[in-house]
């Protein structure tokens, strides 16, 4: 069905819903990335990331009944592209590479969460209404937290996955200085 905004409290309450429908399919995503990532820390961040997930679907359920409307879910197309794309791509990769694969989509998908939360509480702010922006605020903050706490994950991951390669010989590959780069070509004269 096609919807048709008439005033910026409809708009504001779609993307809530949407913010709803993104936590719930974040939700899911980390439950398959704990399943699927191979060292128990990880695991455990990703758990950990579940329970705050969890309490921001709580506060948004709160910014509805706040607002005095039904909590309806809104499509998001994104989160679902974004959880798709892990997926997939952890399904293609060997065990020993996974945990930095799975650490990446994470790490894109909270990128994109904050995005959303950032434009929502713009909205809240104007409309006035402060203990949606608290509410929503304290969603930014874990999902804030969740990103520094995934990137420095990520970071030890790679760094190892790169020692790790380094140590079978496989460096070579990547240092190889025969690899030539071509010369940049503008688009017009192609």
């Amino acid at each position: 069905m096609f919807e048709h905004f008439t005033t910026v409290e409809e708009i504001f309450n779609y993307k809530l819903g949407s913010a709803l429908t993104m936590e719930y399919d974040s939700l899911e995503m980390l439950g398959e990335l704990e399943k699927t990532v191979m060292r128990s820390d990880l695991k455990g961040l990703f758990h950990e990331h579940a329970h705050e997930t969890r309490q921001q679907i709580e506060n948004l359920l709160r910014c509805f009944a706040l607002l005095g409307v039904e909590a309806k879910q809104s499509p998001s197309p994104t989160t679902k592209g974004l959880a798709k794309e892990t997926k997939l791509f952890t399904a293609k990769t060997d065990n020993s590479l996974v945990d930095a694969v799975a650490l990446a989509g994470a790490l894109e998908s909270e990128h994109y969460e904050t995005a959303v939360y950032e434009t929502l509480i713009t909205h809240a702010k104007a409309s006035g209404v402060s203990e949606i922006v608290h509410l929503l605020s304290s969603n930014l903050a874990q999902e804030e937290s969740a990103i520094m706490r995934i990137r420095a994950a990520a970071d030890a991951v790679v760094r190892a996955d790169a020692t790790n390669a380094a140590d079978q010989g496989d460096a070579g590959a990547v240092q190889d200085a025969s690899v030539q780069v071509p010369p940049f070509l503008p688009p017009s004269s192609i």
